[in-house]
């Protein structure tokens, strides 16, 4: 799968992107991951991206101009290389819709389909832009960050670590947090004591059985007292099928 960030601080996502799994992943070509300046794009002669909000307001927008010329760029290397397949567009944003393992899931399902994610910054981006690109508008949670790069960065992964071969052992994406809109029964390894504290006894039985089932109970236990709205619809799902 393609990830394209159109970004003010390509040097930043590179960092993250280029680390631990996701940076092995690219090296093994299960992901490609590539940087757009937005500055590069801004035709002026100080390479300014952003201009003074009309009606008055705090702050500055960026423009629509250099953003939109960016992602014709995108379009056009993707043309260029015989990429004919539709992209989807990103922009991060704490008015977008909440991101969730899900929505990771579902866009990991077309791996064939490119992703453009927008970072914005400042006060956001000219309302234009988003139009003009058909942008989905994202948000990882109910907070502001400086810019979008930290947030498209957590997209990258999360949709990234789905994609078959990303992950060591594939099983680790399916057994996990939020699988069956569970939380993740807490987890131990050696030794069996630290500290006065000890593995629970099930874990060392051997019986698989008792043992998935151990972890099922803890697992809505968890849910129920952490996130009771995940847990009502877990429950409703589990009422469904029978």
């Amino acid at each position: 799968m393609e990830f394209h960030i159109m970004t003010l601080f390509p040097e930043m996502v590179e960092t993250v992107l280029g680390e631990s799994i996701l940076g092995r992943a690219e090296s093994n070509g299960k992901i490609s991951t590539k940087c757009w300046n937005i500055r590069d794009y801004a035709q002026n002669r100080y390479k300014h991206v952003d201009d003074y909000i009309y009606g008055g307001g705090p702050g500055m927008l960026m423009q629509a101009d250099p953003i939109y010329r960016c992602y014709k760029d995108i379009l056009a290397d993707l043309n260029e290389r015989g990429i004919s397949a539709e992209t989807r567009v990103i922009y991060m944003s704490p008015k977008g819709c909440t991101f969730t393992q899900r929505r990771a899931e579902a866009l990991a399902h077309s791996p064939e389909t490119p992703i453009i994610i927008l970072c914005g910054h400042y006060e956001g981006v000219d309302e234009r832009a988003l139009q003009l690109l058909h942008a989905e508008e994202l948000s990882i949670g109910d907070y502001i960050l400086t810019g979008g790069e930290l947030a498209a960065c957590v997209v990258v992964d999360a949709i990234a670590r789905l994609l078959p071969g990303v992950l060591g052992d594939d099983e680790s994406s399916v057994v996990e947090t939020f699988h069956d809109d569970l939380l993740e029964c807490p987890q131990y390894t050696r030794p069996e004591t630290y500290e006065g504290l000890t593995v629970p006894e099930i874990l060392l039985s051997g019986n698989h059985a008792k043992i998935a089932a151990w972890r099922r109970e803890q697992s809505e236990m968890i849910t129920r007292e952490r996130r009771p709205d995940l847990f009502a619809r877990y429950m409703e799902k589990d009422q469904e099928k029978s």
